[in-house]
């Protein structure tokens, strides 16, 4: 019985092994985004490791999003970090641990300091998109088309902030409010009132960048996060978890 426990608890330091190797491969520049992996055998040899450690270690990192896999091509460095943050979120809501307005305070605070940063860090690139959104939100287009553009304008003034933490953790807050909540989005727009107050926020929110207008910009975040909670205080008391 000793023996067997104390194989399993080998085995669960092997895999721990790879993991460690391929963090410091990756640490000291050998190993990046896109680059590919030592095949398995390459990988128990040079680490003294069982095939089953190699290949616990390969679902721990994919599950992690630090690695994908491609069938007959082998493993590769990824960035895939968001899908781990929705699951992760995903089973706390589903433990009650996590809640709807906890979900929009994190973003509300995040995309408030993500447009601070994008006044001062929004490239030519990033204003020229924000530009075409927003000329493209005005044009009326269908209510599909506006909810895509909706998270399209939040997720270029989170990229022109420069800090690409706000990007992944952003994705993520959206994927699981439309995972539990669904078409929320288009429960704002579907009332006209909302919509064309939805609108100048972000019509403001992007002027304000041009306009290096810091507290402009806070104003119209405010504006259009009350908007937000509003219809998810109504939406979130009818969903069950």
């Amino acid at each position: 019985m000793q023996e067997t426990i104390s194989k399993t608890q080998d085995s669960q330091r092997a895999y721990v092994r790879v993991i460690d190797y391929i963090k410091q491969e990756i640490r000291i520049g050998n190993l990046h985004i896109g680059s590919r992996l030592p095949p398995e055998r390459t990988l128990v040899e040079q680490l003294n490791v069982g095939r089953n450690s190699v290949r616990e270690a390969l679902r721990i990192l994919e599950i992690m999003g630090t690695t994908v896999s491609t069938q007959g091509a082998g493993h590769f460095i990824a960035g895939n970090f968001e899908n781990s943050l929705v699951e992760t979120m995903s089973i706390m809501f589903l433990l009650k641990e996590l809640s709807f307005q906890q979900v929009s305070q994190l973003r509300y605070a995040i995309e408030k300091h993500a447009f601070a940063l994008s006044v001062e860090n929004a490239t030519s690139v990033d204003l020229a998109e924000l530009q075409t959104i927003i000329s493209r939100l005005d044009l009326g287009v269908s209510e599909e088309e506006n909810v895509f553009l909706d998270k399209k304008l939040h997720y270029t003034i989170a990229r022109a902030s420069g800090n690409v933490l706000f990007v992944e953790i952003l994705h993520a807050l959206s994927d699981v409010m439309d995972r539990f909540i669904a078409d929320l989005r288009m429960d704002i727009m579907s009332e006209e009132g909302r919509k064309r107050k939805l609108f100048a926020a972000h019509r403001r929110m992007v002027e304000c960048i041009f306009e290096k207008d810091i507290p402009g910009g806070y104003a119209a975040v405010d504006e259009h996060f009350e908007l937000v909670n509003e219809r998810l205080e109504v939406r979130s008391k009818s969903v069950q978890i």
